[in-house]
């Protein structure tokens, strides 16, 4: 492979567009946003001349030949090559929501978000050591294997996920339906992991779903900000609040996060015409506002939102704007505390794409959410005990303070 060519791509993060895709869990640009911000908002690089690059590369293209001409078994991949010095020059930065995949993992990277692919059907967070399961799709192979929230996945198929990024782990759970993947857990209150077998389907994501609850309350649970949640909560609003409830509970528990330029729109549907939902910071002190966009259906009924500890990215964004401008109170235990702007940004030649944070997220009060989280303003816990006998006290304390 031509050396220049490989220069070019070591050194892309600085010449390349933004991508308009979403990852999995946590927060991307590009979904209606007509104010995303371009590489002039990132912090300027360091300019160097093509003399600089050589010299600076010049260990590199030493080790390049040391292997070719002396590895044992010959001849060795050159895109192999290629994509692992990616990948290491993703890792050196030292943040975990920064990394590579290669054209397949790319590809693969946003089936959860898209509305339908085939797997275990499971909302999952991929900011931690492990896979870890958010919550179970209902109906999903996932909920009748018996997977839990907290549950994280050590191996898949017999094979140690210790150090490998969640977010390849969550691709190889991946696959045609019909097949079986062996999940190993560890799971909370457990000494030791243990086996769990899934069979794969087909899962249909379902995004947004409401009822009315006992008391003429409204109820809607926000499973993802994905690229048909927007227009599906919109519909079930329509319906609950033709049905002129006196209060609304907004569940964002387990919620792992999506599509910024959704939750801009979801957090629309609540607040008012131009009020801020969240600031975008970035390294070189310049910042994006983003404010409602249209008048929502539901902007003046009483509301509790519902949060817990895998509420992150995006559900911190909505839910951060609703408490900072007083129109709901937060129930639950404090959130995850995801508050980092990720950018897919593809390579040239479908040679994959790098991952690359670019920006921090403000509340609209400037609060920083990352590594904190938010607090609820009624903290209730929800046991495992709760939960196996079915019960829920954080819906329960939301409907007693609408009723209040």
């Amino acid at each position: 492979m031509n050396r220049k060519i490989l220069i070019s791509i070591a050194i892309l993060v600085s010449m390349l567009c933004i991508a308009t895709v979403a990852c999995s869990a946590g927060i991307a640009l590009g979904k209606f946003l007509p104010d995303s911000p371009t590489q002039a908002n990132a912090p300027a690089t360091t300019e160097q001349t093509s003399s600089d690059r050589d010299a600076l590369f010049a260990p590199f293209w030493q080790a390049w030949d040391i292997v070719h001409k002396n590895y044992v078994d010959q001849p060795v991949d050159d895109i192999a090559l290629m994509r692992g010095a990616i990948k290491g020059m993703m890792e050196s930065l030292g943040d975990q929501h920064t990394s590579y995949m290669n054209p397949q993992e790319y590809k693969d990277a946003n089936a959860s978000l898209s509305g339908e692919y085939e797997g275990i059907g499971a909302w999952v967070n991929t900011d931690s050591d492990y896979l870890t399961i958010n919550e179970p799709m209902p109906g999903s192979p996932a909920e009748k294997a018996g997977l839990k929230p907290g549950d994280k996945i050590v191996a898949i198929d017999g094979v140690d996920m210790t150090g490998t990024a969640p977010e390849l782990a969550r691709l190889k759970v991946l696959g045609p339906k019909g097949s079986q993947v062996v999940l190993t857990v560890q799971r909370e209150g457990e000494t030791d992991p243990f086996d769990v077998t899934v069979t794969r389907a087909t899962i249909k994501v379902p995004s947004v779903t409401g009822k009315m609850l006992d008391g003429n309350i409204a109820y809607v649970r926000m499973y993802t900000f994905g690229d048909k949640t927007s227009q599906e909560l919109d519909a079930v609003l329509k319906d609950l609040m033709a049905q002129k409830p006196v209060g609304l509970i907004f569940d964002l528990r387990n919620n792992g996060g999506g599509y910024l330029g959704t939750a801009v729109e979801v957090g629309s549907q609540f607040l008012q015409k131009d009020q801020v939902i969240l600031y975008e910071q970035y390294g070189d002190g310049k910042r994006t506002t983003f404010k409602v966009e249209k008048q929502g259906r539901a902007t003046e009924i009483p509301m509790v939102v519902l949060v817990n500890q895998y509420s992150a990215s995006a559900s911190e964004v909505v839910a951060g704007a609703l408490q900072d401008h007083g129109r709901a109170r937060l129930v639950g235990v404090q959130s995850y505390g995801k508050g980092s702007v990720q950018n897919w940004i593809p390579l040239d030649d479908e040679q994959g794409a790098v991952k690359v944070t670019i920006a921090r997220w403000l509340t609209p009060n400037e609060r920083q959410i990352h590594k904190i989280g938010l607090t609820p303003d009624v903290v209730v816990e929800l046991t495992p005990e709760d939960s196996k006998a079915g019960r829920d006290p954080q819906l329960d304390s939301a409907v007693e303070l609408l009723k209040k």
